[in-house]
């Protein structure tokens, strides 16, 4: 089993579905946990839930859609922690609809929260990473990055683009004992997927050769692998977890 004892780690989009989990899963490997979201209360929750299980967690208001946010979210969490070791860029929203009849809202939303946030924030947080000469960055692509998906050309764009800038920023801090790896889940029950309807559903469990949704946890277990030492030699790579949705 992983062991994160001393190291710290950063979670977006902690406050529910596959981010809670990554930071449940970390502090239980027993790492510092730093989660960060918009939704303070269910933050709050998250935070109690994993210190009532012994470990250790704190709290961080932050809105990935905002450059500010962000440069103020990872200088507290700097000032309070020193470092982030582990950096889990999850933080996602949808706008779907088809490209005709999409706002250029709806795109600017989405690669604003899911791409443009995971490169300021990553930004923000590697000098700690380059001067330690260790780090691991994850981040949380999906299984529509690699195949496209019809009414989803913001966030297939945004995940493609995650994937993109984790083989190049792989390359360049390889050499500092940094990682960069992409995790790229296929359907999963989360609060995001909860609104598909059973048409939607049934299309999607029909394309899954295991023949089942996968869980937060499952996704959370490959971060936590991703993360450890056991993946040292492991960079630039797009770990799909999707049942066998899709194989390349």
């Amino acid at each position: 089993m992983a062991n994160f004892e001393g190291r710290i780690a950063l979670v977006t989009g902690a406050s529910q579905g596959i981010g809670r989990a990554c930071a449940v899963e970390l502090a239980r490997a027993g790492a510092t946990v730093a989660l960060a979201a918009r939704n303070e209360a269910k933050l709050a929750e998250a935070v109690a839930e994993i210190e009532a299980a012994g470990g250790k967690a704190a709290a961080f208001a932050l809105d990935v859609a905002s450059e500010a946010s962000i440069k103020a979210g990872a200088k507290a969490i700097l000032e309070r922690f020193g470092k982030v070791e582990i950096l889990v860029n999850n933080a996602g929203i949808t706008r779907d609809t088809l490209v005709l009849r999409m706002k250029r809202a709806d795109w600017d939303d989405v690669l604003g929260t899911n791409l443009t946030g995971a490169f300021l924030l990553t930004q923000a947080l590697l000098s700690p990473m380059l001067k330690n000469r260790w780090g691991r960055i994850i981040n949380i692509s999906s299984v529509v990055g690699r195949t496209g998906q019809a009414g989803q050309v913001n966030y297939a764009a945004s995940k493609a683009g995650l994937i993109g800038m984790t083989r190049s920023l792989a390359r360049e801090v390889a050499s500092r004992g940094i990682t960069v790896n992409a995790v790229a889940p296929g359907y999963i029950e989360t609060p995001m997927t909860a609104v598909l309807d059973d048409k939607q559903r049934e299309a999607m469990m029909a394309a899954i050769p295991a023949g089942r949704p996968g869980t937060d946890v499952e996704i959370a277990q490959s971060v936590v692998f991703l993360a450890s030492d056991a993946a040292a030699y492991i960079t630039g790579h797009v770990l799909d977890v999707n049942g066998g949705m899709f194989m390349g």
